[in-house]
């Protein structure tokens, strides 16, 4: 009957071609820094964000601790010098009173003759030296002062020559001789350059004081507002890192009380399966056992009228029953093995292999096998674990050397590192080929028929299963008909 659907060709009609108006095609644009820098950042852990707040933070204090080191010197060292210049207006202030005083005296004396009046030039004669040393010292580093001290200096010294002539003129020749001289006084002009200079002086420093003091105002002005800024970015990095924590500690909890959820499921879930495992085992061995024993009475009772053939075919049955038995049982050791409690203690390896050895003896019978077996070390583990492990091992190597007329196993370690040993069982049987090597370690996965080599394909699976459990690792070399070689890691004895 065809079919209604069927396919026709569709004709269409042709059709200008259509000119675009919307100009050129646009392209995407790369994205701009901002956005790979909030991708690059998005991409970082939770310990790299807050360790970045953290660092941050950090950065942001050493920062304002310098600046303010900075201006602490700053205001430190404008204090030092405002209290100089404080300390040079009043010596000035000083002198040119002190100067004024000795003026005065000096000209009562030149009238009246008494060296009373004298007290004053004889006291600035005395103390100019000490002046001198007070004024120099604190204008040093500043040039300029320095010149108008020396000009200080200098018209002090000519001001103090004059009233010491005058002085002598006096006691010589009388008032008469120091008239003119007492009316006008000795050093008139010596002694109005002196305030002059005095007052330059004092202006200077003024000017430098409050030059000072504005860069001082200045200074812990930012000083402050350089503190405020950084206390509240501190405040705004420590939320963020404070959330990151939280948000990370809250997210963890969840995902912590997920697991839990979970685990408690699939706890009660292998409960469930276990249980279902035993139930399935147990009724699935009553009919192949009668599956096997009826094969057998039919063999008895009917053997006679059997062809080969039929009998045949009954000997397979019971095989094929007992076969699925023995997978049965070993599926439920692999099942219990995932769920049976480790005994972490001290296993001699040399004495477990001699033990599992003696143990096959039974298969060693009427059999050429060399053994080459090399120091083992002591390791940590479930002593009954790993005895099935090297049972597994040494059943397979026996069993793939049956067809040698000299059997060779070799066990030993082939490397020790730092807390870990790697054993190796090799033999010379009929190896595999490498392309199927990740086949090895699986549930019913063999690579050789049932009629070649008997088996279920459990006990490797098995020995990956308890290694895996103890924190080791598994890994196989062979070539066909080569042997091959299989290589297991387990953690060595602790030192004590």
């Amino acid at each position: 009957m065809a079919s209604v659907t069927q396919d026709r060709p569709t004709v269409s009609a042709p059709t200008a071609p259509v000119q675009s108006t919307s100009g050129p095609e646009k392209t995407s644009s790369p994205p701009s820094r901002v956005t790979r820098a909030v991708r690059w950042f998005a991409n970082w852990s939770i310990e790299q964000r807050v360790l970045a707040g953290f660092g941050l933070v950090f950065a942001g204090i050493v920062v304002i601790s310098i600046a303010s080191y900075r201006n602490t010197s700053v205001l430190i060292k404008n204090s030092r010098l405002d209290t100089r210049s404080h300390e040079l207006v009043q010596l000035l202030g000083s002198i040119g009173e002190a100067l004024d005083d000795a003026e005065r005296g000096h000209r009562r004396y030149l009238v009246t003759g008494d060296e009373a009046y004298l007290k004053g030039h004889k006291t600035v004669l005395e103390q100019m030296p000490v002046f001198s040393q007070y004024l120099r010292g604190l204008t040093e580093g500043t040039p300029d002062q320095q010149e108008r001290v020396a000009s200080l200096e200098r018209l002090i010294g000519q001001q103090l020559d004059a009233e010491a002539a005058a002085i002598s003129a006096r006691e010589t020749n009388g008032y008469e001789g120091v008239r003119r001289i007492a009316l006008s006084g000795a050093a008139k002009q010596e002694l109005d350059a002196i305030h002059r200079l005095i007052v330059e002086l004092e202006t200077t420093e003024q000017k430098a004081l409050r030059s000072r003091v504005m860069q001082s105002t200045g200074s812990t002005r930012n000083t402050i507002v350089l503190l405020v800024l950084g206390a509240l970015l501190q405040l705004v990095l420590l939320a963020s890192v404070y959330y990151l924590i939280h948000h990370d500690v809250t997210e963890r909890r969840r995902v912590a009380a997920e697991l839990r959820r979970r685990g408690e499921l699939l706890q009660a879930a292998n409960k469930e399966l276990e249980a279902f495992s035993y139930s399935v085992s147990h009724d699935l061995r009553a009919p192949l056992r009668h599956i096997d024993g009826y094969a057998s009475l039919l063999s008895k009772t009917a053997g006679e009228s059997l062809n080969d053939k039929a009998r045949r075919y009954l000997q397979t049955i019971s095989d094929s029953a007992k076969q699925m038995g023995q997978l049965i049982d070993d599926l439920l050791v692999f099942s219990r093995m995932g769920r049976q409690e480790m005994l972490r203690t001290t296993v001699s390896l040399d004495l477990l292999v001699k033990t599992v050895i003696h143990d096959l003896r039974l298969d060693l019978q009427g059999r050429t096998i060399s053994w080459t077996i090399g120091p083992l070390p002591e390791v940590s583990g479930d002593p009954a674990m790993l005895r099935q492990v090297f049972m597994n091992l040494l059943s397979n190597a026996l069993k793939f050397t049956k067809r040698r007329a000299e059997a060779k196993i070799e066990i030993g370690a082939t490397q020790r590192t730092a807390g870990e040993a790697e054993i190796f069982v090799r033999d010379n049987g009929a190896g595999f080929d490498m392309q199927y090597v990740n086949k090895l370690f699986g549930v019913f996965q063999r690579l050789h028929r049932n009629d070649e080599f008997e088996g279920t394909g459990i006990g490797l699976a098995n020995v990956r299963r308890i290694i895996h459990r103890h924190g080791g690792r598994t890994r196989a070399e062979g070539a066909v008909d080569r042997g091959a070689t299989f290589f297991f890691t387990l953690p060595t004895k602790r030192a004590v």
